[in-house]
């Protein structure tokens, strides 16, 4: 079953929109309002999106708009060699390649709000070997700390569903990592016979950090205490060659990966506590394997309770990262750790919102959809998701009528920050502020950001597809590996989204001069 949408704007009334032009100012202006303009969805049909047809097109590339086909391979469903769509996403929670969906909710043109909302589940093929590793999760420590919930919101907690390996649904199922506070990491820099370390381990180490810690405590307003520790000082060199592994893109759990676990186990465990540990880091020596810029190699296994143990706790949640992600363009040294807090996020749930067309659904507004380039932050429902928002925080409008909800800056900690339009039990519209502040810094038009959430959708799919203001504006920003066409599209006050076929209206109703915005939704 396929969900297929289209987009008409509509023009409720003339005039010019004031402040939608792309200026690169997070900056808090005047109280503004404007006239309207609004976006009608409509149903139409659209040829199916297929799967990569062979598991050949593995290597990563900047797409033209900047952003990357960053079809790793995070393992949650090591079966991704079996199926077509799997050979473009990252191995991490059941993840298969989820074809691009259309862009909704544009000011300028028709466009698809929310595609790829009622996709087909995936089959869940037998794992490629005879292992049954990325089972079932089943530690109870996931996503945030259990606590009570607002009945008032239960609407908008859409649900997640068995045959979606990795959902956006609430709340985040046991077999993850938690996601509030203190979380130790444990950090292994490893080596090969054919690929020996250049350089000191902890020189490796300090590509990453302190700067992932900073990026949690950052986008989590603190609430994550992400503890790295590194207690082996030195490269731990690996019995086999590197190309004895099989490590490859597109490469399952099963024999490679299970394999070079057992040996990082055998060769740290004397030295190591493992149970001591909520996550692994394995930060491969930069000269295993291709480049970045050719293959990104880099990839999570989470969830994995079949994965070999050590000191009586599976290594469920090991994240692997490989060669640099320098694009050349002389930033590796700011944004190069940004892999890390990427392939973290699967860790503790969080889906990849790239697409096998790159970042086109979601853009820079996530760094679960783009890891390269400029800082990113979270969106807004990953930070309810993992609980970094509190309830008080979030706004369900359920019900038929029109609700008026101010917003803040979602980078600013404290207040409401997010509303939440359901229209399935699976799926709604998600809407928060966006600015130059945080972990943001590639924000080139603040404003209103209007995205769909989609929770039988799997990851790599289009579980997300953010609403363009300005379609085919070209964006405001030429950063590198920045999305240009979605950089624009947060909407500004006077503009309207509309879902026909759901009756939902989301209009931005005023800019406030302390940086909060006023919006309306009206559901028939």
């Amino acid at each position: 079953m396929q969900h297929r949408m289209r987009h008409r704007r509509r023009i409720q009334s003339t005039g010019e929109i004031a402040g939608s032009g792309g200026q690169g100012s997070g900056r808090a202006g005047p109280t503004r309002s404007g006239a309207t303009r609004a976006i009608r969805a409509d149903r139409h049909d659209s040829p199916d999106i297929p799967g990569s047809p062979d598991g050949s097109d593995q290597t990563d590339r900047l797409d033209g708009n900047g952003g990357r086909d960053r079809l790793g391979t995070h393992a949650e469903h090591a079966e991704h060699n079996q199926q077509d769509q799997q050979d473009r996403h990252d191995q991490h929670g059941g993840h298969a390649d989820h074809s691009a969906p259309a862009r909704s909710g544009n000011c300028r043109g028709p466009r698809r709000i929310g595609a790829l909302a009622g996709l087909a589940a995936l089959t869940l093929a037998a794992l490629t070997t005879g292992s049954s590793s990325l089972s079932a999760p089943t530690r109870a420590s996931a996503g945030p700390v259990a606590g009570t919930h607002d009945a008032p919101l239960d609407p908008c907690r859409i649900s997640s569903t068995a045959v979606v390996q990795m959902s956006e649904g609430l709340p985040t199922p046991p077999g993850y990592v938690r996601s509030t506070g203190r979380v130790r990491a444990l950090n292994l820099m490893i080596d090969f016979p054919d690929a020996k370390g250049r350089g000191k381990a902890l020189d490796r180490l300090a590509e990453f950090f302190p700067q992932t810690s900073e990026w949690f405590r950052t986008s989590s307003y603190g609430r994550l205490d992400y503890r790295p520790e590194a207690p082996l000082k030195d490269w731990l060199r690996m019995p086999l060659p590197f190309k004895q592994y099989g490590i490859e893109r597109g490469a399952p759990y099963e024999p490679g990966y299970r394999r070079l676990v057992e040996d990082i186990v055998a060769m740290a465990d004397p030295k190591v506590d493992f149970s001591a540990y909520d996550l692994v880091n394995v930060l491969v020596t930069p000269n295993a394997g291709p480049s970045a810029l050719d293959t990104v190699l880099s990839v999570t296994f989470s969830g994995n309770a079949d994965a070999p143990q050590a000191d009586g706790v599976p290594l469920a949640n090991t994240s692997f990262v490989y060669g640099r992600q320098d694009d050349g363009s002389g930033s590796y040294g700011r944004t190069g750790y940004r892999v890390l807090p990427h392939e973290n996020g699967h860790v503790f749930g969080l889906p990849d919102l790239y697409t096998s067309d790159g970042g086109g659904a979601v853009g820079h507004w996530d760094i679960m959809s783009e890891d390269w380039g400029a800082n990113n932050d979270l969106l807004g429902w990953h930070k309810w998701k993992l609980g970094w928002l509190d309830d008080e925080q979030v706004a369900c409008a359920a019900e038929p009528g029109v609700s008026e909800h101010v917003l803040g800056p979602l980078a600013v900690a404290g207040g409401p920050k997010l509303a939440f339009v359901p229209v399935s039990e699976e799926s709604g519209y998600a809407v928060e502020v966006r600015t130059r502040a945080g972990n943001d810094e590639a924000v080139c038009e603040p404003g209103v950001l209007i995205y769909r959430v989609d929770s039988d959708v799997d990851t790599g799919r289009g579980p997300v597809t953010v609403s363009d203001a300005k379609r085919d504006s070209g964006g405001c920003t030429r950063r590198p590996n920045v999305h240009a066409e979605l950089s624009d599209a947060p909407y500004r006050p006077g503009e309207t989204f509309v879902d026909d076929d759901n009756g939902v209206e989301i209009t931005v109703v005023s800019e406030e001069a302390d940086g909060t915005f006023a919006i309306q939704v009206k559901r028939s």
